[in-house]
């Protein structure tokens, strides 16, 4: 049975990774210090015999150390997450993304274990040059804008798993994150999605930042961790990088509209400035963000199949359920 570390494994990728890795056989540990996760993520798997957790921060290096020397292999996606919480904790973000990356890389060599680590599509910044390419070079803002934070400390993580692999030879592969949604993501830390589909099932406005013309693309979490496991399980992508996202385009407020159409809502919609919708200084959009994702379609065949309608039912569903649980 192979064992497998999750770091940051109650957050909402995380979670859903555990439960695929779960029903393909692995042993699971989880570590997460639910910053942002939540232990209601995970639940419903402490009762299985081949799943455990820790309430824990990775920079912790007693802790991870033994969980690494009990392990085959990691997957690293704890990480400070959302836009809000990157704008408005900046210091959290750099040293929680660096230093995670590389208590993680340190033990990992200690213990020659194999390491998958996500990184994000942010890492491209302004790129113009679209759909995004895993070698295309990268246009970040203004050091002053704490936005670019979290795509600089990202591309550090890259720079440091690349060099544990180029120069030590550990068995690491990276990826970068799109847009991924699904069950269980919170709308608190700026996710679009959950958040409009919140603001849509009790008819409240819809609050659409900006003009509403950038563009984006959603996949859906479940084909995200098959991904991510099919990395794992291929030799081939060790040393390599890869986009893992869909390339269905859709501007934020098209998806405003079909969220509300799709839960029968009587919301309007509302721009909203930015620098209204941000207290704090720091931020800065871009306007289309789309991937290419032919390498890692090359490598193991992936490409994400769930449309983004179906992707919306689910996650409205999934809300749906929330709020009569929480009704007395």
């Amino acid at each position: 049975m192979i064992r497998a570390l999750i770091t940051g494994g109650a957050g909402f990728i995380g979670s859903h990774l555990a439960e695929q890795l779960l029903r393909s056989g692995f042993q699971v540990t989880i570590i997460d210090n639910l910053s942002t996760g939540r232990l209601d993520n995970i639940k419903h798997l402490v009762a299985q015999p081949h799943f455990r957790y820790a309430v824990e921060d990775i920079r912790n290096i007693h802790v991870i150390d033994r969980l690494v020397s009990e392990c085959d292999i990691i997957f690293h996606l704890a990480a400070a997450v959302g836009v809000r919480n990157i704008i408005e904790r900046p210091i959290n973000t750099i040293e929680v993304n660096i230093g995670g990356t590389e208590m993680i890389l340190q033990t990992a060599s200690r213990y020659r274990r194999r390491v998958l680590i996500a990184s994000t599509s942010e890492v491209y910044g302004k790129g113009v040059k679209f759909p995004f390419c895993e070698d295309d070079d990268t246009l970040s803002g203004p050091t002053a804008r704490s936005r670019w934070s979290y795509a600089a400390s990202k591309a550090i993580d890259e720079f440091l798993a690349f060099a544990y692999h180029a120069e030590i030879g550990l068995p690491v592969t990276l990826f970068r994150l799109f847009n991924t949604v699904g069950p269980r993501q919170l709308g608190q830390y700026g996710m679009v999605v959950p958040r409009f589909v919140r603001w849509a099932l009790a008819n409240e406005t819809i609050q659409v930042y900006g003009d509403g013309r950038q563009r984006r693309c959603f996949a859906n979490v479940y084909d995200v961790v098959g991904a991510i496991q099919a990395l794992a399980a291929c030799d081939a992508t060790i040393g390599e990088l890869y986009n893992i996202g869909s390339d269905e385009e859709i501007s934020i407020m098209d998806l405003a509209t079909r969220i509300r159409d799709r839960a029968d809502s009587a919301s309007d919609i509302q721009l909203v400035p930015y620098d209204q919708a941000y207290a704090q200084p720091g931020f800065e959009d871009f306007r289309r963000r789309v991937p290419s994702i032919e390498k890692i379609g090359a490598a193991i065949g992936w490409q994400p199949s769930t449309p983004l309608d179906d992707t919306i039912d689910q996650i409205i569903a999934h809300i749906q359920s929330q709020m009569l649980s929480a009704q007395p």
